[in-house]
């Protein structure tokens, strides 16, 4: 089993940046790669980001250049910088992570972008 626990969301003005965390712990070993999805109301879970163990990443056209996933492996921690945010970024963000035991999701974090 692996755990995953998010925090670093809130609310932020049009053009601000925040930084969210996942920290993993649990069978940390069986991971191929952790990333971010998001959720907006009425709207279906799409992906944000991923990172695979070797560093590789992938990152949604919405976000590029705007967004940068990076992870700590001697936290066990993905981070996701998130900067000149948009309305449009308001969403549940949620940790993800797979590999040999399954697929895991965080509790999720709340971002809400005003204008």
């Amino acid at each position: 089993q692996v755990q995953l626990v998010e925090s670093g969301g809130g609310l932020v003005q049009v053009g601000g940046s925040l930084r969210l965390s996942c920290a993993a712990s649990g069978s940390i070993f069986s991971i191929n790669a952790m990333g971010w999805y998001r959720q907006a109301p009425g709207k279906q879970r799409e992906l944000v980001a991923t990172i695979s163990s070797l560093g590789g990443t992938n990152t949604a056209d919405s976000v590029k250049g705007r967004f940068t996933i990076s992870r700590d492996n001697a936290k066990n921690t993905v981070y996701l910088q998130m900067n000149t945010l948009k309305p449009e970024d308001t969403a549940v963000y949620y940790c993800n992570a797979y590999g040999a035991l399954g697929v895991y999701w965080g509790q999720g974090t709340q971002v809400t972008v005003s204008s």
